[in-house]
């Protein structure tokens, strides 16, 4: 086993590697990478028996495949199955198609270029989704489209694997220490057991694995818990490996068996920080073993092929997401997105190279090009996003919507999530009311649901006037961006003095700014729930409802007059601290011999 030493600069430099790599937006998985190669053969050789580290480090592809079956509930996937199957299989048949006959082209033999434009159709989700979560797009239709195509290629592994298992079986040469018995049992044999055995493990799942967590659970302690999340891992596992299949199925199998379990969420909390660690540490071993000589000796020619690479996948990602009818941008983007080689490719293209189906001087390149598209993948997401700002700046310009000729009582300035509520009370009310969004693709999203919205800035005089601000009584200002809304106030305080304003803040500062401007009626957004909260929280611990509701009363109250007071230096930061420390010491003497400290028992 490694010793103290090579454990501690391993943890320390794994710790400075990503800190460091994070901070360039770069992301762990290279920052793993960029450390084995730093402390690998090719350099510093401080660990020297790789094959070791593998071994060890490949638990953490067995947990990152059970937390993949665990995410995987049979709802949620049915309920994305347009996109995960048949968005996410056409981008890897026709990426893994289009790569395999390039391979074939250059050379190489026909079993190893379907491994090498398979293993190369699979992007990385370690490296996706944080970008994806960085910039906010988790939840755009490129982030959704993206993280459909992701799901699929984490379920791909699993027969990718069983494929070159059988390519081997048909005469490729075992390499690495192993010998051609392992590899070489009748494949319908070993599809009959895996069967059976899987038929097995639901039955178990079904009738003994929430039983035995809940028993596991009633004994609070935890960790005899984690030991049993870890033995149904390992179990399933050393099972699956048992009958001549990876360990890395069962552990799936495992996960999607605890997938609809009420223990899902506490068994991936303790199976999480494991599944990283070791994680991170297999990615290391892959950095150990990749040869970076190959870079040094041919640096035109790696270049070009991690170039070529991205390019044909970025192409056939765009492509099938154009076969899906997504909106060009859309696909534009989730093929920057998914342009990469990913952690898998990494595990396919290892075991190809230990059962011989690729030859080193096919799989040594192939490691190389998977990292560097990593490297690129955010350069070429930024030339994406310049390419919409330039094609959106040149382009013709959507125009604002007509209001018809009515005169409505209230115009509601922004209709996202808050103006939608307001509006619908006003509705069931029979009070009509116009909606002003600038968001053209919030605006035909909501239209989609029956709601009447148009399509216009609103804090442009010439639109409300349009809108029959002048015969108004009430404008909601529930614009969503805080410069914007300020904006709008001035403008109508000015223009339309006779409408009274409504008016939405984000927070305190937005809050002071639209009181400045002598706009009464201003509601926090998130004050309200806040107090409700507190006071559920008040009742929790002990106190009466009636103690809950006075408590959050007397600091509403307390904080409206802090408000108040605020308002006549908001722009003096220094003064605004120092109100808020004494505003915080005044409301603890407030409370402090009212009975309102202590809970009624």
């Amino acid at each position: 086993m490694f010793s103290l030493k090579a454990i501690t600069v391993l943890l320390a430099t794994a710790v400075v590697a990503v800190v460091l790599f994070k901070r360039f937006g770069l992301g762990s998985v290279l920052a793993y990478l960029a450390a084995g190669v730093a402390l690998g053969p090719a350099a510093l050789a401080v660990v020297d028996d790789v094959e070791q580290v593998f071994h060890f480090s490949e638990f953490g592809v067995v947990l990152l495949l059970f937390i993949i079956g665990l995410e995987l509930q049979p709802s949620r996937l049915w309920v994305m199955r347009r996109q995960v199957f048949g968005l996410g299989g056409a981008q890897v048949l026709l990426t893994g198609a289009a790569l395999a006959g390039v391979a074939m082209a250059l050379g190489v033999a026909p079993a190893a270029a379907a491994v090498a434009g398979l293993g190369l159709s699979l992007s990385s989700t370690a490296f996706v989704m944080p970008l994806l979560a960085g910039r906010g797009e988790s939840g755009t239709p490129q982030g959704r489209a993206a993280f459909a195509v992701l799901i699929l290629q984490d379920l791909a592994i699993i027969p990718l694997m069983a494929l070159v298992a059988a390519l081997a079986v048909e005469g490729a040469v075992p390499a690495g220490g192993h010998s051609a018995a392992e590899v070489e049992l009748p494949m319908l044999l070993v599809a009959g057991r895996a069967l059976g055995v899987i038929a097995g493990l639901f039955l178990a799942g079904r009738f003994l694995l929430r039983p035995a967590f809940r028993a596991t659970a009633r004994t609070g302690y935890r960790e005899v818990f984690t030991a049993l999340a870890l033995l149904v891992v390992l179990g399933t596992g050393a099972l699956m490996e048992l009958i001549g299949l990876s360990m890395s199925l069962g552990a799936f199998v495992a996960g999607v068996l605890l997938a609809d379990s009420e223990y899902r969420h506490a068994v991936q909390a303790v199976i999480e920080p494991f599944k990283d660690l070791l994680l991170g540490l297999f990615f290391m071993a892959i950095g150990m073993s990749i040869n970076v000589q190959v870079i040094f000796d041919t640096p035109l020619t790696i270049l070009a092929l991690t170039v070529g690479f991205m390019v044909i996948k970025s192409a056939t990602v765009f492509g099938a997401a154009r076969l899906f009818r997504l909106p060009e941008h859309t696909a534009r983007a989730a093929a920057a997105t998914l342009s990469q080689g990913g952690e898998f490719a990494f595990v396919l293209f290892g075991a190809a190279a230990q059962l011989g189906v690729v030859p080193a001087s096919v799989g040594d390149p192939l490691m190389v090009v998977v990292g560097v598209s990593m490297v690129l993948t955010p350069g070429l997401v930024a030339l994406n996003d310049k390419w919409d700002a330039r094609k959106a700046a040149s382009g013709p310009v959507r125009p604002f919507d007509k209001v018809e000729d009515d005169t409505p009582k209230v115009i509601i300035a922004g209709f996202g999530r808050v103006g939608q509520i307001v509006g619908r009370m006003l509705t069931s009310r029979g009070i009509s009311f116009t909606a002003l969004e600038s968001n053209a693709t919030s605006v035909d999203f909501v239209r989609k649901f029956g709601n009447k919205i148009h399509y216009g800035d609103a804090s442009q005089e010439d639109l409300l006037r349009a809108a029959h601000a002048g015969h108004a009584q009430v404008l909601v200002l529930a614009i969503d961006d805080v410069e914007t809304s300020i904006r709008t106030a001035e403008m109508v305080k000015h223009a339309f003095p006779h409408l009274q304003i409504h008016a939405r803040a984000r927070n305190r500062q937005h809050a002071l700014a639209l009181m400045g401007l002598g706009i009464e009626s201003v509601i926090r957004e998130t004050l309200s729930g806040s107090l409700l909260l507190a006071e559920n929280v008040l009742q929790g611990l002990g106190f009466d409802a009636e103690k809950a509701r006075a408590t959050a009363d007397r600091f509403a109250e307390h904080d409206e007059g802090l408000l108040q007071r605020q308002l006549a230096f908001k722009g003096d930061q220094g003064k605004l601290i120092q109100s808020s420390k004494e505003a915080a010491a005044e409301l603890e003497s407030l409370f402090s011999g009212d009975g309102a400290q202590g809970p009624v028992v």
